[in-house]
């Protein structure tokens, strides 16, 4: 079964079709910028020009960075403010004409994880950070999502976790490898502390590089990269998707 994914992110745009069976891209995936400034009606008309390109009729599973209940957003992370309290899905399924689940993006990059990556047949508590412009966060109780989690936004004493502990933040400060995995440590301590997870994935643009890092990262639970890296949020979001097929 073929689903196309699509994940909404700061900079990009990115989708294709999904074997969701296989848990792999069945075409190239086709990329767009994100407009600037990211308008619903900039970014929906750009969500289109994707599902133009692949000629696609079928199932939509979407990805965006904002908590999202009901199809609504109820946020904004890089993106227009414009999109807080908006009707979302509701406005992508008009754009595009066709039948789409929207959800955020780190879950469904923890969705993908969980069913074809580094969380397969893992049982437990098991929470999926992904690290890049800020921090995503997909928790995990016996391979069951609950959604929305926003772990990035946790404060470690004044400051908040992904202002201080972001791959943005390890370039913004020029911060060396070593440096950088204190920071996570210290982060994931504390998300230790809190929810005694089974599990630690470490997704985003950092996890090519967890081998730099790992090293100064000493705490109980587990931790291991992400397996599906920048496929995760596509493979997900089709994934997601599938419910509307039933």
């Amino acid at each position: 079964m073929e689903i196309l994914g699509i994940d909404i992110g700061g900079s990009g745009i990115k989708g294709a079709p999904v074997d969701v069976t296989q848990g792999e891209l069945s075409e190239a995936r086709f990329r767009i910028d994100t407009p600037q400034p990211a308008t619903p009606e900039a970014v929906s008309d750009t969500v289109a020009k994707i599902v133009q390109h692949f000629e696609w009729g079928g199932l939509i599973g979407c990805t965006f960075p904002a908590i999202i209940k009901h199809g609504r957003t109820l946020s904004a992370a890089n993106v227009d403010d414009g999109w807080i309290g908006l009707e979302a899905e509701k406005l992508l399924r008009q754009k595009t004409g066709c039948s789409l689940l929207l959800l955020n993006d780190a879950d469904a990059a923890g969705i993908a994880e969980m069913e074809f990556g580094a969380g397969r047949g893992r049982d437990g508590i098991v929470m999926v950070l992904t690290f890049g412009t800020g921090i995503g966060s997909a928790l995990f109780l016996n391979g069951e999502l609950v959604p929305n989690t926003e772990l990035g936004h946790v404060f470690l004493g004044s400051r908040e976790a992904e202002q201080w502990t972001s791959d943005r933040a390890r370039k913004e400060k020029g911060l060396k490898w070593k440096q950088w995995g204190e920071r996570v440590n210290a982060y994931l301590q504390h998300l230790e502390f809190l929810f005694s997870p089974d599990l630690f994935i470490i997704g985003g643009g950092a996890s090519k590089k967890f081998d730099k890092f790992a090293r100064s990262i000493n705490i109980n639970a587990d931790i291991q990269p992400a397996q599906l890296l920048n496929d995760a949020g596509i493979v997900g979001a089709a994934m997601a998707a599938r419910r509307l097929a039933n």
